[in-house]
C-alpha cells in the first residue's frame, strides 16, 4: 500500500492516508483509533472474512471499523481508498459536548455505508493534504470534530434530524465567513445566509462542526491573522483590521488564547528575509 498522512498535531485527533490496495488477501489488525475508509475507485468486488459474504464497493462507499476491532477481506482487483484515523478521545469530547443520547451510543462496524457528509469531509481533508495542508491544524481539527458529530449521529436518527444543516447551508455559511472575516459577523446576518432561524443555526452549526459560531469565527480570524503576520508585509494594526479585530490588543489577546503566541512572538520566531 502507498500512503500519505496529513500533518497535524501530535498526538493527532485525525489523520488521513490515501492508499492503493493491491488485489489479494488483506488483514486489518486491531488499532487504537476508529477507521473510516472511503472507496475511491470504480466498482470493486471483495470477500469479507468477518461476515462471510461478497461486497461490491463503488466510489463513495464507506466502511467503518471502530477502535479495537479487526477485519479482513480478499480484493479481486486493485483499488484506491481514503482512510481516516479518528481518535476515540475526540469522539468522547464531542459526545460530552452534545450530551443526551449521543454519550451512550456505541460505534459499530459498518459496511457499504452511503453518507454524503462523511464523503464530503473526507474529500476536503484529502484536498488539504494534496495541497500540503494550507488550512493548518485548525482546518484538520474542524474536519475531525465534524466527522465525530456525524458518526455519533449514525446510530440515532433523532440526533441527525434535530441537529442538521444541509450541505448547501453549511457551505454557504462557511464561505460567507471566509470572505467576510474583516467585517462584523452577527448571528442574525449568518442566519439569513443559512436560511435558518438564529436559534436553529446556533444548534445546527455546533452539531455540524463541533464549534459554536462565535468560537469558529474567532479561530478563523486568528488563523488568517497568523498567515498574514508570517508573510511580514503588514503591520500588526493592519492585520488586526483585516481580520476583524478591534485593535492590536484584541488580536494579541485571542492569538494568545488560541495558539499560545502573540503577534510579537510570531514575528520573532520568523527567520529574517
Amino acid at each position: 500500500m502507498l500512503s500519505q498522512v496529513a500533518p497535524a498535531r501530535s498526538p493527532s485527533d485525525v489523520t488521513l492516508a490515501s492508499r492503493h490496495v493491491e488485489a489479494g488477501v488483506h488483514r486489518l489488525l486491531r488499532a487504537p483509533h476508529h477507521r473510516i475508509m472511503v472507496h475511491a475507485s470504480a466498482a470493486t468486488r471483495s470477500y469479507c472474512h468477518e461476515v462471510g459474504r461478497y461486497f461490491v464497493r463503488r466510489a463513495g462507499d464507506i466502511d467503518l471499523v471502530p477502535a479495537g476491532q479487526e477485519g479482513g477481506f480478499e480484493a479481486e482487483t486493485p483499488f484506491d481508498t481514503i482512510e481516516i484515523a479518528l481518535q476515540p478521545a475526540l469522539m468522547e469530547r464531542v459526545a460530552a459536548e452534545l450530551g443526551g443520547k449521543a454519550r451512550a451510543l456505541p460505534l459499530g462496524t459498518r459496511h457499504l455505508l452511503r453518507d454524503q457528509r462523511i464523503e464530503h469531509l473526507a474529500r476536503a481533508l484529502e484536498s488539504d493534504l494534496n495541497a500540503k495542508a494550507p488550512g493548518g491544524s485548525l482546518f484538520v481539527d474542524s474536519i475531525g470534530a465534524a466527522l465525530a458529530v456525524r458518526l455519533l449521529g449514525l446510530g440515532e436518527p433523532h440526533i441527525d434530524r434535530a441537529s442538521r444543516l444541509s450541505d448547501t447551508q453549511l457551505k454557504r455559511v462557511l464561505e460567507h465567513i471566509e470572505v467576510a472575516l474583516h467585517e462584523p459577523l452577527s448571528i442574525h446576518r449568518l442566519s439569513r445566509v443559512a436560511g435558518a432561524s438564529s436559534s436553529h443555526l446556533r444548534t445546527w452549526f455546533k452539531a455540524a462542526t463541533g464549534f459554536t459560531l462565535h468560537r469558529y469565527v474567532l479561530r478563523r480570524r486568528v488563523e488568517r491573522a497568523r498567515v498574514l503576520l508570517q508573510q511580514g508585509d503588514l503591520s500588526t494594526s493592519e492585520v488586526a483590521e483585516l481580520t476583524g479585530f478591534a485593535h492590536q490588543s484584541h488580536l494579541a489577546h485571542w492569538m494568545r488564547r488560541e495558539i499560545g503566541q502573540t503577534p510579537r512572538d510570531l514575528r520573532r520566531s520568523q527567520p529574517p528575509k
